[in-house]
């Protein structure tokens, strides 16, 4: 959920400006961070509405949506219930996350650990007692936040009933992922310095390995997530768009599904399981969604393909012949 977009920052990256210096003019995630702020609850619902279409045209019945873009108790709120309204506008299930904790905000410069305690003592119990979200997240990096307040506010989170999981290992190695573990988050995201010893700890978690190759591909990385680890620890593995205005502007998840394989080695059958199995596990939903079995809800798509592997080989073209949503065909995804 944000507000606005920095297409004039991507122009500018492509013609030499670095992303210190667009940050230094007021750019970066403070411009989205601004806007966000600026729009009214209306303006990030119009806005939302028209980025998921295309999710929605692919087939998408099921999907994540973020906040972490407000970085106040009234931004925040406001960005968690513009998720609950689209819940009842669309037909597909939205999952709720409080990714507060994404990074800190200018009020609190210097003051890390004073926002922590905001995100703590204030902004999650009101977001607990009001049913806003269904999880907690936090982005444990050099330029976020360490792993001791990662864990200040999973401790929080989970006091408040309510579940984690963690941007982790994307720019380098602080054992983010093993932190994820030790809590058993639902899942841990971008994995790209992850090591042997996080995938065992994730392996005996249960936590959820989300690969993000939207991100890697704009932020044009050259460290891949150890595929061969998760493998050889059965860490489900899923695939995920990571849609944001700064590092992954993507609103088609049948591309990841090609970037996956493509960019990080994963098979047709690892990548299929990455945004159904797997990926309704990293919601929490494992118990509902994800499979076609008896109890669980009815979600299928019927493509006009001859093999699997042909929905990951085209980049884009056909779209599904049908999209049945619990249990019903869903016909226009225009609210």
């Amino acid at each position: 959920m944000f507000g606005g977009n920095r297409s004039a920052e991507f122009e500018q990256r492509l013609n030499g400006v670095s992303y210190a210096e667009i940050a230094a003019a007021g750019g970066g995630i403070l411009s989205t961070v601004n806007a966000t702020r600026d729009a009214t609850e209306e303006e990030l619902l119009r806005q939302a509405l028209l980025r998921l279409q295309p999710l929605l045209a692919e087939g998408v019945t099921c999907l994540e949506i973020k906040s972490g873009y407000g970085l106040t108790l009234d931004s925040e709120l406001k960005m968690l219930r513009v998720i609950r309204k689209l819940a009842t506008l669309l037909p597909v299930d939205i999952q709720s996350t409080c990714l507060a904790a994404h990074a800190l905000p200018p009020e609190y410069k210097d003051r890390a650990e004073d926002y922590i305690d905001f995100i703590c003592d204030t902004l999650l119990p009101i977001v607990a007692r009001e049913k806003l979200a269904d999880a907690v997240d936090a982005f444990c990096e050099h330029l976020a936040f360490s792993p001791a307040q990662v864990e200040r506010i999973f401790d929080a989170a989970q006091a408040l009933g309510l579940p984690v999981k963690l941007h982790a290992e994307q720019l380098s190695a602080l054992h983010g992922s093993s932190l994820a573990a030790n809590y058993h988050a639902l899942s841990a995201d971008h994995l790209e310095y992850a090591t042997q010893e996080d995938a065992h700890a994730m392996a005996a978690s249960g936590t959820v390995a989300v690969l993000l190759p939207g991100a890697w591909y704009l932020l044009r990385e050259k460290q891949h997530p150890p595929v061969n680890f998760f493998r050889q620890y059965q860490v489900p593995m899923a695939l995920a768009s990571d849609a944001n205005p700064g590092t992954s502007p993507v609103l088609s998840l049948r591309l990841m599904l090609n970037m996956g394989c493509t960019l990080f080695g994963l098979t047709p059958e690892e990548a299929l399981a990455g945004i159904t199995c797997h990926g309704a596990r990293a919601l929490g939903l494992a118990a509902s969604h994800g499979t076609l079995a008896e109890g669980k809800v009815a979600d299928f798509i019927h493509w006009p393909l001859s093999r699997p592997a042909e929905l990951i080989y085209w980049l884009g073209g056909q779209l599904p012949c049908t999209v049945v949503y619990r249990g019903k065909i869903r016909g226009n995804v225009h609210p």
